[in-house]
């Protein structure tokens, strides 16, 4: 048997391991060329947040009613009347027939009429408030174990 028929029957092993490790998913180290390796997974969190509608605020006007009272000064004349005796003192003036004197009264009146002022403004807007919320959810994940059975000489790196 010379050289190359040694490689060539090494190649059909390797290829006889290799449908063998296909089959059933496990690497025999055995068999393994000098670097072996294995993958580890785990799940992690996939989190989408999105909008919904919690409510809403409407604002609108009213018209109330109340009835105020108002104290508004006002004058009017008073026409005083007073009489008085004399001392019956001689006059040259004759006695007519008719005198008048003509006095006028007056008084205020109260005139009540209403008018709209702006008195107040109420404005609305929104405003985004951030706040945290835990969310908690078990995940897997692979981890690798290493089994020693006899004499082993393993130096562990991470």
């Amino acid at each position: 048997m010379g050289f190359f028929d040694l490689f060539n029957e090494e190649e059909s092993q390797k290829e006889i391991r290799k449908d063998a490790r296909e089959v059933d998913r496990s690497t025999n180290t055995e068999f393994a060329q000098e670097n072996a390796h294995l993958d580890l997974r785990e799940e992690e969190l996939d989190i989408d947040k999105y909008r919904v509608e919690t409510g809403d605020v409407t604002l609108h006007k009213d018209i109330v009613e109340e009835e105020k009272a108002v104290n508004v000064p006002v004058s009017h004349d008073q026409v005083v009347i007073e009489q008085r005796a004399v001392n019956h003192e001689p006059t040259d003036e004759p006695i007519t027939e008719e005198e008048t004197i003509h006095i006028p009264v007056t008084a205020e009146k109260v005139d009540v009429d209403k008018h709209t002022v702006v008195t107040g403004e109420v404005s609305a807007h929104k405003r985004s408030i951030q706040e945290t919320e835990q969310v908690r959810d078990v995940l897997h994940k692979e981890v690798a174990e290493v089994e020693e059975h006899g004499e082993t000489d393993i130096i562990r790196e991470e």
